[in-house]
């Protein structure tokens, strides 16, 4: 099914001073914006930090300024970088180290905990068993090996068969449902829309995020076209494209491209979504234009997380202040701003709330992941000394009651216990 969007709409500035934006990670590795760049290889971009040379200053803005079709996605890494070993300090231990060959993107665990499904650059899906850390099976059909394009989320639904079924999102602008244990995709959606400049066809959107409903009867998708796409998943229609008005007085909508969306987790009818353009955004689904709005966040990954049992919403923000802030659902007005990490900032990529009593956080620049206490603020646990930045998490019970936890670096996805 093919879909008509409109043209993309010019990306924000970003944060009001530069400082802000300037990519100083020790890692090498990109981020999910500068694996989409078509104009250059992103590693090429960021070489100088491997030596542990000083980069130029370069905003992760800039990164996605020059972003058209992309072509290519590299994942070379230069044998001179070291492996370094990393480490956890508190409850938190390493239960396996998976190898997964290319950049690991996204990740998420199935419903029990058994399974992780992990997204990579190259457009394959792993999907590994978390007691063992085996490797189960590759989710590919000849679309994702042509493209070689991204796998950009991942979300485990609901299903009437006793398969587990897989849903993902591709930088090449499509949603596809895979059965896992059948290595077999059921059906896909095509988001993609092309315009010519010139002899050139240019791809006006791909899909970055995606959402299903507490039923598992609806989902969300968002894209670098600053639209958000409703969707039947029994009939895989589309029940509605949702942007912002033409009213020039309010922002009921996003004006950049969208990074995060999420349910709610107790309505079937209330979703939000945020990204570049320093809002999120809280949606109806039954009306076309969002219902209300909060300024604040920069949104670049999966970052943002609603608490249902206290309305809260957690934001994670790619800059050097406020990264980590949590809001009021109903009022949008800020009940808080966590404070910095005392051994080292970090640039957010990937937040959750975990449980009723503590938060992950993870992102660039530190490289680390923490596990935060919501009342304290003080971090309980981390995982610390990784070579490159944690793109996406991942948070389930296990069987025994214990916090599994997933965490993406390179490439390599750290499979994380931490007690009760």
């Amino acid at each position: 099914m093919d879909l008509q969007l409109s043209d993309s709409r010019p990306a924000p500035s970003g944060a009001d001073d530069e400082e802000l934006q300037t990519t100083e990670d020790k890692s090498p590795g990109p981020g999910l914006s500068s694996m989409l760049d078509s104009d250059a290889d992103p590693m090429d971009k960021l070489g100088k930090r491997e030596s542990g040379g000083e980069s130029e200053s370069e905003t992760e803005q800039d990164m996605f300024q020059s972003l058209q079709e992309p072509s290519s996605v590299s994942t070379h890494r230069k044998n001179s970088f070291s492996r370094s070993q990393p480490k956890t300090k508190g409850d938190l231990h390493i239960h396996a180290v998976l190898e997964c060959g290319c950049e690991a993107m996204s990740c998420k665990f199935n419903e029990d905990g058994t399974l992780l499904a992990v997204g990579l650059s190259n457009g394959s899906i792993k999907v590994y068993k978390t007691d063992t850390g085996e490797q189960l099976n590759t989710l590919k059909d000849h679309e994702t090996i042509v493209s070689s394009l991204p796998v950009t989320s991942l979300y485990f639904t609901h299903t009437s068969r006793t398969d587990n079924v897989l849903l993902a999102t591709y930088a090449s602008g499509c949603v596809k449902c895979w059965y896992v244990s059948g290595r077999e995709c059921v059906w896909q959606l095509a988001e993609k829309s092309t315009t010519k400049i010139g002899e050139e066809e240019v791809m006006q959107r791909q899909t970055l995020c995606l959402s299903v409903s507490r039923s598992g009867d609806q989902a969300v998708t968002g894209g670098s076209d600053s639209t958000v796409h409703l969707y039947d998943i029994h009939t895989q229609r589309e029940k509605q494209i949702c942007r912002p008005s033409m009213l020039r007085t309010i922002m009921d909508g996003h004006s950049s491209r969208v990074f995060a969306v999420m349910f709610h987790p107790l309505t079937e009818t209330q979703f939000i979504s945020g990204g570049w353009d320093n809002t999120v955004q809280f949606w109806d689904t039954r009306q076309q234009h969002a219902v209300r709005m909060l300024y604040g966040p920069h949104v670049c990954g999966e970052a943002l997380h609603i608490d249902p049992l206290t309305n809260q919403v957690l934001s994670g923000s790619w800059r050097k202040e406020n990264t980590l802030e949590v809001w009021d659902y109903i009022s949008c007005k800020k009940v808080t701003s966590i404070p910095a990490d005392p051994e080292g900032d970090s640039r957010m990529y990937t937040c959750q709330w975990l449980g009723g009593d503590h938060i992950i956080a993870a992102g660039s620049k530190a490289n680390t992941l923490r596990v935060i206490d919501r009342h304290s603020f003080k971090v309980k646990s981390r995982l610390y000394d990784l070579p490159y930045a944690v793109f996406s998490s991942s948070a389930c019970r296990s069987g025994k009651g214990e916090w599994l936890i997933a965490a993406t670096s390179g490439d390599r996805v750290f499979l994380l216990i931490m007690g009760q």
